[in-house]
């Protein structure tokens, strides 16, 4: 027997009814395709103005604006079709998944496949090929993850592995060897156009650099403090998403930009569940789960008050969100439990 069981609702003890789960996950174009209406309006408006302040200084943080809302959604988006649970229509998803993948900056297949690999095995040392960073967490760990640079160094190497067809172990165990080739192919087309985009200013053309580059920079930190409360502080190696999984109260400015990922327990209870329905889950599911932690903002607050009294050899109890209970110490060394897996 396996030493493991694939983390989901059976192994977090959460039931639905299949036909309610059914009606609930049922899938559409619309949502989706209405999604990326508003997403293209929202980037106009901001991307005007950066139009309207170039020259000045205003222009940068009219950047940071813009980068926001260009990298959580593209974040958000680019998860979902890797799930296939955007739109109905295959051609669809699989479109929309190259193009948000190529702004979020990594392969799509690779995405798709260590992703699943994380749902799989969700929080599990030595098996979750999705987990950014050491735990527990200290304030230095904290820094490299939000500024983002932990990241771009593992999708840049992941991009070089790719293009070169340097494979990985971790790929070879999550993807099918069919796929590695298109892994490849879609590696060598996107590091391309990175390289057009890096020679663009050297001929004149600096648009790119207005509104990709800097933004996409600026906004990055952004859509990792929307990342890193999916599963800080929280149980590693449970099988039950209940204990490594936090869901969180955010406004409708954050729900629209992360598409309700923050009801992330429910989420990962039922993958399947569009981002459109998982409002209708969580509703319907509400009585079996914790309460969600306190809003974007004070979750995340309370994150760096405990790396940063974790650095200092003090206590680390939070005042309020979910922490698993190895994660609560009256202070001293900190020992180290896994290594980031990306």
């Amino acid at each position: 027997m396996p030493d493991y069981v694939p983390t989901n609702a059976a192994s977090s003890n959460v039931t639905l009814a299949k036909k309610e789960l059914k009606a609930i996950a049922a899938r559409s174009d619309r949502p989706g395709l209405i999604y990326l209406g508003q997403w293209g309006v929202a980037l106009a408006l901001t991307g005007a103005l950066i139009w309207a302040s170039m020259g000045t200084l205003w222009v940068w943080p009219a950047m940071f604006v813009y980068g926001i809302v260009l990298s959580v959604p593209a974040y958000a988006m680019s998860h979902e079709t890797a799930h296939g649970t955007a739109f109905r229509s295959r051609w669809l998803n699989e479109t929309v998944l190259w193009i948000t993948s190529l702004i979020y900056m990594e392969e799509p297949l690779h995405r798709r496949f260590t992703h699943t690999n994380h749902h799989t095995h969700t929080w599990h040392v030595g098996k979750d090929s999705q987990m950014p960073f050491d735990t527990p967490m200290d304030l230095r760990g904290w820094v490299a993850e939000i500024t983002g640079f932990a990241l771009l160094r593992f999708h840049v190497m992941a991009f070089l592995q790719l293009a070169t067809r340097h494979y990985t172990d971790t790929i070879r165990m999550v993807a099918p060897d069919s796929e590695l080739p298109k892994m490849t192919r879609n590696a060598r087309i996107m590091l391309a156009i990175y390289a057009l985009i890096a020679a663009a200013p050297f001929v004149g053309i600096w648009w790119p650099v207005w509104f990709f580059v800097l933004p996409r920079i600026l906004g990055a930190p952004v859509m990792l403090l929307f990342t890193l409360i999916q599963h800080v502080e929280l149980q590693e190696n449970s099988p039950s998403i209940l204990e490594s999984t936090r869901s969180f109260r955010t406004t409708w400015l954050g729900r629209f930009l992360y598409m309700n990922m923050n009801n992330h327990i429910e989420h990962h209870l039922y993958p399947q569940v569009p981002f459109h329905a998982l409002p209708v889950l969580a509703e319907a599911i509400e009585d079996q789960l914790p309460q969600p932690d306190p809003g974007f903002l004070r979750t995340n607050y309370e994150v760096i008050y405990v790396t940063a009294r974790r650095s200092l050899g003090l206590s680390t109890k939070a005042p309020s969100i979910r922490q698993a209970p190895h994660m609560i110490t009256d202070g001293g060394p900190v020992r180290r439990i896994a290594e980031r897996s990306m």
